[in-house]
């Protein structure tokens, strides 16, 4: 059942979303950003522990796509660790970069877990936080919240969206499907259309 507040929000079930997603535009465009969000920020992405046990046993996979300093990294503290707002996140290189950052011909960012993937080496995609993302998932009580994560570096994501006329819940379809079920996101596909007849989006 979902419902809508008057603060911005729309509740799904369990799940409190808010208007941005379904509001703002955003399609990442690799050529234009390299893949720095992979590479930016002071933490690691989030995970589960289910998560790190996956990335525990993809590890021989990808290994031989990780830089000498990831490799290091992760000999000496493994896949994660906790950071300072005691949030498991994955292992970084430097201060920033995800140890499972690769690099192709082009120099742009890749993620080798997903690199993986998609030769059909593995079966796990990549950490869902990074699926997701700019998709945020929070915990208030029983409740999960999906908030929308701007940062500069994403800054050719919003203009590509905006050039193309994607919303932020179509462009992440397939992580959303992912993490919260086809029912659930079918549900939000008929509030964004109501929300869209009625002049909100």
């Amino acid at each position: 059942m979902a419902e809508r507040g008057m603060t911005g929000m729309v509740q799904i079930g369990d799940v409190v979303v808010s208007m941005d997603i379904f509001r703002e535009k955003f399609l990442c465009d690799l050529n234009a950003c390299k893949g720095q969000c992979c590479v930016e920020g002071d933490a690691g992405a989030p995970l589960g522990l289910d998560e790190v046990a996956e990335l525990e046993e993809v590890l021989p996979v990808v290994e031989k796509d990780l830089s000498p300093e990831a490799r290091e990294v992760i000999g000496r503290q493994g896949v994660c660790y906790v950071d300072k707002d005691g949030d498991l996140v994955t292992s970084i290189v430097n201060g920033k970069d995800c140890v499972f950052t690769c690099y192709d011909a082009h120099g742009c960012c890749c993620c080798a877990v997903e690199k993986a993937y998609r030769a059909g080496k593995t079966d796990f995609y990549k950490p869902l936080s990074c699926h997701l993302y700019p998709i945020r998932v929070g915990d208030y009580g029983p409740y999960k919240a999906l908030n929308y994560h701007r940062w500069d570096v994403c800054r050719s994501a919003v203009s590509l969206g905006e050039k193309e006329n994607v919303r932020l819940y179509e462009f992440l379809k397939e992580p959303l499907i992912r993490r919260f079920g086809s029912e659930w996101y079918d549900e939000l596909l008929d509030i964004a259309r109501e929300l869209e007849a009625q002049g909100f989006i």
